[in-house]
């Protein structure tokens, strides 16, 4: 509303301002109480709270009886388990798959996402297995396209917060492959460009968008080849411990979800692009990309490498403690005044 709306023509503006009335809501029922109460345990314990029943007593102002009765009817539900006196632990299935090339399993894919995946997280809201059917299906026509691979082993982790997928083949390294394609000196050049987006060995097939999105979508996205990993947060040792043992020779990608994720495909598409120009933005985290501070203008030549392709590019330095001058001034003089249509934006 405007801070005056005038009574009538020609009305003083500084008339009070109008307070629109407050939206009368329902109260919560005594069922929609419990469930909040009851995912709240869940997020407790999946946090490994060692004062579940206290830290949820007082943050939902009920007794402690109250949530222990909840945490019986959850233990006698198969959701959680009791792992010592005041502790527990989530529940967690697990499920695992083949796809082989040579039984028609990599023809389609939407057929291992509707076979497999699917029915697990039927339940879960729509949001969420939209999310789930864009990633799962970007990356298995990545392995049908571009790895090679006479087989596919899917792995599912799922308890009632969080939902797992692990994604691994015995195909040509994605690394390997980016690398030899586009003549990259070596493998993290070709994880540089990744971030960026707009990266593929077929182009005339592929936008090159899968990984980008697909990354930004989840809660957290591993990719493990050659020795070396790519991911857009800082991954869990255990994680990366678990992606080792299941990995075989090729590429296994590692991606997790809340089962109650907020989260909108369109929220993610619309932030990097637009209806016009499509994929016109893109976010890079250069803390993933260097070991250390950036300090050369060989570095700033690289990070600059098809940065051209795109309108708007936030360069996220959070992690990083400082950078070089040679490093700076080939980034923001240089490449700025060869391409001053290009808007860069450093954050953090």
């Amino acid at each position: 509303s405007p801070d005056a709306v005038p009574s009538s023509p020609g009305a003083a503006t500084s008339a009070p301002s109008v307070v629109p009335a407050p939206v009368s809501r329902p109260p919560a029922t005594p069922e929609e109480k419990k469930q909040a109460v009851l995912r709240y345990i869940l997020e407790k314990i999946s946090q490994h709270d060692p004062r579940v029943t206290k830290t949820v007593s007082e943050t939902m102002d009920i007794n402690q009886n109250t949530v222990h009765s909840y945490i019986t009817e959850l233990i006698e539900q198969g959701v959680i388990r009791r792992v010592k006196r005041g502790q527990y632990e989530l529940v967690r299935k697990q499920y695992k798959f083949c796809l082989e090339r040579s039984k028609g399993d990599l023809d389609s894919d939407l057929y291992a996402y509707q076979k497999y995946l699917a029915p697990i997280i039927q339940d879960e809201p729509k949001n969420v297995q939209g999310i789930w059917a864009y990633a799962f299906t970007e990356m298995i026509n990545n392995v049908m396209d571009h790895s090679l691979a006479s087989e596919v082993h899917i792995r599912v982790d799922r308890d009632p917060v969080n939902t797992a997928v692990i994604i691994s083949d015995n195909g040509v390294g994605i690394f390997h492959k980016l690398q030899e394609h586009f003549g990259f000196p070596a493998p993290e050049e070709a994880i540089c460009e990744l971030f960026k987006g707009k990266l593929t060995t077929d182009s005339a097939n592929h936008s090159g968008e899968g990984i980008f999105f697909s990354s930004r979508m989840m809660d957290d996205f591993i990719i493990l080849s050659d020795g070396k990993v790519f991911c857009i947060d800082k991954y869990e040792e255990s994680v990366l411990a678990d992606l080792e043992e299941f990995s075989v020779p090729g590429t296994s990608v590692y991606m997790s979800l809340s089962n109650s994720s907020n989260k909108e495909t369109s929220e993610i598409f619309d932030r990097y692009a637009d209806s016009d120009s499509g994929f016109t933005k893109t976010s890079i985290p250069l803390k993933n990309i260097y070991d250390s501070s950036p300090v050369s203008r060989s570095q700033a030549k690289r990070l600059c490498n098809r940065m051209d392709r795109f309108e708007e590019v936030t360069l996220d330095f959070d992690g990083l403690e400082w950078m070089g001058q040679g490093f700076a001034h080939q980034l923001f003089v240089v490449f700025q005044h060869e391409h001053p249509e290009i808007r860069l934006l450093p954050v953090n």
